[in-house]
This record gives C-alpha cells, sequence and structure tokens, in this order.
C-alpha cells in the first residue's frame, strides 16, 4: 500500500507504520536530507526512483516527489477491541459507523478514535469503504495502532454488545439529551450515522439513548468525524470525573 505527500509520509514515520521510502530525483536536496534523517531515526529504508515511476505508480503527479510503502490494512478479530480495553484496564469504548462511505471521513474518524482512546471502529461491510491507501493516510498511523473490525450486520452486531453489557448510544443533531449530561461510567458502544442521512432506522431503534452535540452557530450539523471527536473527548471527560469523584474520600 503506497501513500504519497510529505505531511503523511512524515506521519508514517513517527507512527512508525512505513516500510519504505521513496523519493524522486531531483527534488530539493534539502527535502532528501530531512526525509533521509527521519527515516533512519525510524529505522526505514529510503530508495531514490526516477519521479515518473512515483507519477504512474501513485496514479498522480501531485505527490511531492515523497511517497511511502505501508504494511497492507486487514480487520481485526471481533474479540480485539475487548482485549484491547482488557489490556488497558478500562471500560470497552467502540466507535461504529452506519453508511460512512466516504474513505477520508473513515480514516479521520479512525484517527480520533485512536487518539481518544477508543477501542475499535467497526462498519458493515456493505456500507464502508475498503481498507485504502486514502484511509491509511487520512489515518496517518493509527489504523495500524487500532483494530477495525467489520460486520455483516449492524443492528444485530450492536444487540450483541448490548448482551455483553454495552450500552449503546446513537448520535443525532435532534436528540434530547447532550452528550456532556449523560453519565459515562460504563461499558459503551458509541454510533456514528452519515453525514445528512444520519442512523438508519432499525440502527437507530437499537440504541438505548440517543445523544448530540450542542452546537452555537449557525451551521445544523457537525461531518462524521468532528462529531466522533466531540463525543469521544465528552466521554473521556465523563470518565475522568466518574474516576476523580469515585477517589474522594467521604465525609465523616
Amino acid at each position: 500500500m503506497l501513500i504519497h505527500g510529505r505531511h503523511a509520509v512524515v506521519e508514517a514515520l513517527a507512527t512508525r507504520t512505513a516500510l519504505r521510502v521513496f523519493v524522486a530525483r531531483g527534488v530539493r536536496a534539502s527535502t532528501l536530507t530531512d526525509m533521509e534523517r527521519q527515516a533512519r531515526a525510524a529505522g526505514v529504508p529510503v530508495e531514490l526512483v526516477p519521479r515518473i515511476e512515483l507519477d504512474r505508480a501513485l496514479k498522480t503527479t501531485s505527490h511531492q516527489g515523497i511517497a511511502a510503502e505501508l504494511a497492507e490494512l486487514a480487520y481485526a478479530d471481533p474479540e480485539a477491541p475487548f482485549e484491547l480495553a482488557e489490556r488497558r484496564g478500562e471500560r470497552p469504548l467502540i466507535v461504529t459507523l452506519d453508511q460512512v462511505t466516504d474513505p477520508r471521513n473513515y480514516g479521520a474518524i479512525i484517527r480520533c478514535a485512536e487518539a481518544l482512546g477508543a477501542h475499535a471502529v467497526v462498519s458493515e461491510s456493505r456500507r464502508s469503504p475498503p481498507l485504502s491507501a486514502s484511509v491509511a493516510k487520512t489515518a496517518a498511523g493509527a489504523a495500524s495502532h487500532l483494530p477495525l473490525v467489520q460486520v455483516t450486520n449492524l443492528p444485530r452486531y450492536l444487540r450483541e454488545l448490548k448482551e455483553r453489557g454495552l450500552w449503546v448510544f446513537g448520535s443525532a443533531s435532534d436528540a434530547a439529551s447532550a452528550a456532556h449530561e449523560v453519565d459515562w461510567d460504563r461499558d459503551v458502544a458509541l454510533v456514528i450515522g452519515a453525514e445528512g442521512r444520519g442512523m438508519r432506522r432499525l440502527v437507530r431503534e437499537t440504541c438505548d439513548e440517543v445523544v448530540r452535540v450542542p452546537l452555537r452557530g449557525r451551521i445544523a450539523s457537525l461531518n462524521a468525524a468532528a462529531a466522533t471527536a466531540v463525543l469521544l473527548h465528552d466521554i473521556g471527560l465523563g470518565r475522568e470525573g466518574a474516576r476523580t469523584a469515585g477517589a474522594l474520600p467521604t465525609s465523616p
């Protein structure tokens, strides 16, 4: 799998997800020196190649003369999120996606989920993009550090999570409860719907509760990745507040 562009390659080196770096002959000497330095620090080889080879391999000329090879992404076992939560000593927090089909949105959600402490991103096979270079580039290395699970039927999967003791929370702009008002000190599956369409009816009916992100401007909604980031941040704050409150001494 190849990604391109200086920023994306630097991210891949920083997260130790790059296998090789390719630099087109003729790039500025300072650019080559900088890439060689960062690749050496990451223990990754650098190859000088003709620019036309990058054009052909990437099917674009807008690559800044820099590309990197990443390991192919693969879906994880459905038990992987629970194993990760157990290793961390945390309550499970699983992000599930309903009809999020844009690869860049998918990648951005993966990045938010990994950065904000979720244990997996789950998608439905018929209504999600493939694990492509575009997803990997936007996720900026996060896809290699977070379990990505794919299921055949999202409502059924959510019911199975509920049987395991998870609370399923959907996100919708018309929800009665604001996210910061919810008690997040529990095992959680968070459902993010597609922009514009939101969650399907059956998915929404499967949720235990639907929450919203309070908006103060004129824009009526956030994109899926932004909404995911805000909700995961609120969940993290809620859980941290619950731990802090539990650690306080009781009054005599």
